[in-house]
């Protein structure tokens, strides 16, 4: 079986968290008229990421697209990750990126954010579309996103699951793969793959990195 390397988006990678992606989408919606109530929805997510319910405040923030059309999506979180991911890329990163490589360990590219805005940073860091995992936005039959994300659901307590069912399609080893994040919020991530890092770490990812034994890269 074939041994990968998980590495979170957001705080392992980049800096930027999920959220203001959406936050980028919804302040240049079409109309001008939409983007107050839009942004309102994103300002709401907030509080709810700061209290720990990631998994909800993701929800939230997306809600903002709805109506938006795919083809407005797609050119939106194009320019955003060519903008502001491709170039927030932590040296930390590149450089565990490229023991990864050395390694011959596949590359897995994980994100709360959307497929589109990961896009252009996973063609930067020649990772290839299915090796990126990502939300998608739902659409109707017009192609208008509905303000929901396709399940399965990337992030939150359903990470130990998709990484499973993920390992299991692709004929990927688990126990002697490798998993780096950076928050708290990514502890059921580190906790479903063999050997967890944590890439500059918050307090309370600190705190999980000690109690299992998982060493701590910085920055």
């Amino acid at each position: 079986m074939d041994t990968a390397a998980f590495y979170r988006v957001e705080g392992a990678i980049v800096g930027r968290p999920a959220i203001a992606a959406a936050a980028y989408l919804v302040a240049n919606a079409q109309h001008v008229r939409d983007r107050l109530w839009r942004l309102g929805g994103v300002a709401a997510a907030f509080p709810l990421g700061l209290g720990g319910d990631r998994t909800l405040a993701a929800r939230v923030a997306w809600m903002g697209l709805r109506g938006m059309s795919e083809d407005r999506l797609v050119v939106l979180g194009e320019e955003y990750g060519e903008k502001y991911l491709v170039p927030d890329v932590k040296e930390v990163a590149r450089q565990l990126l490229a023991e990864s490589r050395a390694r011959k360990h596949r590359i897995v590219l994980v994100s709360e954010s959307l497929d589109v805005v990961v896009g252009p940073l996973a063609r930067s860091l020649g990772v290839p579309p299915e090796d990126v995992v990502a939300n998608r936005a739902e659409m109707n039959a017009e192609q208008r996103a509905t303000g929901r994300l396709c399940d399965p659901f990337i992030g939150g307590q359903l990470a130990g699951n998709w990484a499973r069912e993920f390992a299991k399609q692709r004929g990927i080893d688990l126990e002697r793969s490798f998993v780096y994040g950076a928050s708290g919020g990514d502890g059921l991530l580190l906790s479903a793959v063999g050997h967890a890092c944590a890439v500059t770490p918050d307090r309370a990812l600190r705190r999980l990195a000690r109690d299992n034994g998982w060493p701590v890269v910085e920055a």
